[in-house]
């Protein structure tokens, strides 16, 4: 997509759903002999979290597979809607749209894998990872120069605030909230 399209694209976003496992994460899973799972998520999403509720821009969170880390770190981020053990994502996307009386065009989507690209083909915005399935980068708008796992979530808030000419509002007035 060229510049002028993605910005076209990018000004019209009013949500971000994104998958867990390979977005947020690096896409591993710990479990121990035990059975405890373990992920690891990246600090700066919550930045990215922080900035996106400052800009009215509310994120969701569609994964395929049910984790208690995931519900845990989504409610720690006071994310409102995530959505767990879930393959037909499109259902949940539908469910979103509603709830926000949202069209395609306004919602951006992140997602690494197969189960991510119904989505994908529908929403305004379809991003990706670089270590993402080939299909995924084919249909993605742009792909990340992060990798899961390494702030995705931070680096694609950023660029959306960047793009609608809101960064630096958006910046001062958590700035002025928070400190």
């Amino acid at each position: 997509m060229n510049q002028n399209n993605l910005k076209t694209s990018i000004d019209k976003i009013k949500l971000l759903i994104s998958d867990v496992d390979g977005v947020l994460t690096d896409g591993k899973i710990l479990v121990s002999s035990s059975g405890y799972e373990s992920k690891f998520f990246n600090v700066e999403d919550g930045t990215a979290v922080a900035l996106a509720n400052y800009a009215n821009i509310p994120i969701a969170l569609i994964s395929g597979r049910y984790s208690k880390t995931t519900e845990i770190r989504a409610k720690e981020l006071n994310i409102k809607h995530c959505f767990q053990d879930t393959l037909n994502k499109t259902k949940k996307l539908h469910e979103l749209m509603e709830i926000y009386s949202l069209n395609y065009d306004q919602i951006a989507y992140i997602g690494d894998s197969l189960v991510d690209l119904p989505v994908m083909k529908l929403v305004g915005l379809p991003i990706t990872v670089p270590n993402a399935n080939d299909l995924n980068k084919k249909h993605a708008a742009f792909i990340t120069n992060k990798l899961g796992g390494q702030g995705v979530l931070l680096e694609v808030v950023e660029k959306i605030l960047m793009y609608q000419d809101r960064y630096d509002k958006v910046l001062d007035m958590m700035k002025k909230d928070k400190f």
